[in-house]
């Protein structure tokens, strides 16, 4: 019984330190993995988000200023896919004129795959190097901290709302609560069904990219149980090919839902910037 409890233990322990962010508390000016609150920054998610922002925008800007017509490099190709693939989307959802969609669109789209495929990589590896290093806890996917991707978007939701009044004007953006979809009769109804409308944007490209993710790490996490503790034994060998066996397939699995997770998010920030653009006429 003692045993058993303790590889209970042991299992919960395992968990629990792989979704602790690793936090510096502004109130105390320390770190503390268990402080919560408002002043609290989660410095794992912070990092890995702007390193991997910085990685993009240095890997594109390298690729751009060595850019040749006569012999493009496999990077080139690669980067004038990725950039071709997304100005094609806003060619075909956005309708209005903004300088501002087609890089924005790229930037979500390759930021957040960058951040999703942190994923990819095994749990152990970068908090067990954290651990020699003498940092305690460390998650390293970024979109699996709802403060991100609540982050992103919120920023997302800010030029929606900045776009639609500099278009419709600020009565004209007001009039939208306020007359559809039933006329100017039905307006506290209109005011509602608008205010859930608006505020569903952000909150579910927020909880869908976050709840996907997190969903992902766990079950990477879950897999690197079954040779948790098993020591040197008989069954470390069988275990240790089953972890690596479900590991890899799910891990090729994860590959498309960390793609998909990046183009729907940067689709539907098209999408609600070209409804932000639409005017009545």
């Amino acid at each position: 019984m003692a045993s058993a409890e303790e590889g209970g233990s042991n299992v919960s322990r395992y968990i629990e330190h792989h979704l602790t962010n690793l936090k510096f508390d502004l109130s105390t000016m320390r770190f503390d993995s268990h402080a919560d609150g408002f002043w609290v920054l989660h410095v794992d998610s912070l990092g890995f988000a702007v390193g991997l922002g910085l990685l993009f925008v240095l890997l594109f800007r390298a690729v751009a200023k060595r850019a040749t017509a006569a012999e493009p490099g496999g990077m080139q190709n690669f980067v004038e896919m990725v950039v071709e693939f997304t100005d094609g989307q806003v060619r075909d959802i956005f309708h209005g004129k903004s300088r501002l969609v087609a890089p924005l669109a790229l930037t979500i789209f390759v930021w957040v795959f960058l951040m999703n495929f942190m994923d990819l990589v095994p749990v152990d590896l970068l908090p067990a190097t954290a651990a020699a290093m003498g940092v305690e806890y460390l998650k390293v996917v970024p979109t699996t901290d709802l403060n991100v991707t609540f982050g992103l978007s919120l920023t997302v939701f800010a030029l929606v709302i900045f776009y639609s009044i500099k278009i419709k004007g600020g009565w004209g953006y007001a009039k939208e609560f306020l007359t559809h979809p039933f006329g100017w009769w039905l307006a506290p109804f209109n005011l509602l069904l608008k205010l859930v409308e608006e505020i569903a944007k952000p909150v579910s490209l927020s909880l869908r990219l976050f709840g996907n993710l997190y969903a992902g790490e766990l079950i990477f996490i879950l897999i690197a149980l079954f040779s948790l503790g098993a020591g040197m034994s008989l069954m470390t060998l069988p275990l240790f090919a089953t972890q690596l066996i479900l590991g890899a397939a799910w891990a090729i699995f994860h590959i498309l839902v960390v793609t998909l997770q990046a183009f729907i998010f940067m689709m539907l920030t098209i999408v609600y910037l070209s409804m932000a653009h639409e005017t009545e006429h």
